[in-house]
């Protein structure tokens, strides 16, 4: 007998999962309703005095961390463990999540992991670099999702038992 994935990995990486699919949704909704507004350097520039908007704005940039962060430290080292693959550093786990198809690019992924610092406070000091930042995390979203898409084709593929969670962050 031949195993697919290793047992005792299955519980965290399928919560792993769960938690990636709910914080998906929500980041979801705050990158359909920010970008469903006129952004532009003007925009960018008016944040400073329209606190509502500011406020989308830190909800998208919180949200879209939150979930970089989830992927790069548990989602996608449970993932590798799961298949039998051993980790010792970010850099590993990027390249095992390219091996088994989970991650398209891993230069993609560090390219959104410095997003942050650009997406924090930039439009309080350099509007452009924050305008460039937020379309390109507007990018890296379609990434983090399909990561998590793909993890969750490949949990379905090995056999791991599915609750019916990791179907409701569509």
């Amino acid at each position: 007998m031949s195993l697919k994935y290793l047992p005792e990995h299955a519980q965290a990486t399928l919560l792993a999962l769960d938690l990636a699919q709910k914080e998906a949704k929500h980041l979801h909704y705050s990158q359909t309703t920010l970008f469903a507004l006129p952004i532009n350097l003007d925009w960018v520039h008016s944040l400073s005095h329209q606190p509502e908007l500011a406020e989308k704005v830190e909800a998208f940039v919180s949200r879209f961390s939150r979930l970089q962060d989830h992927l790069g430290e548990k989602l996608l080292p449970r993932m590798a463990a799961l298949v039998g693959e051993n980790s010792k550093t970010f850099l590993d786990t990027l390249a095992i999540a390219e091996k088994i198809d989970l991650l398209v690019s891993a230069d993609a992924f560090i390219a959104a992991r410095k997003l942050r610092n650009a997406l924090v406070h930039e439009y309080m000091i350099d509007a452009q670099t924050f305008l460039e930042g937020l379309f390109a995390a507007q990018q890296a979203c379609q990434m983090f999702f399909a990561i998590i898409e793909n993890a969750q084709a490949q949990t379905i593929h090995l056999g791991l038992p599915q609750t019916g969670a990791e179907h409701d962050a569509s």
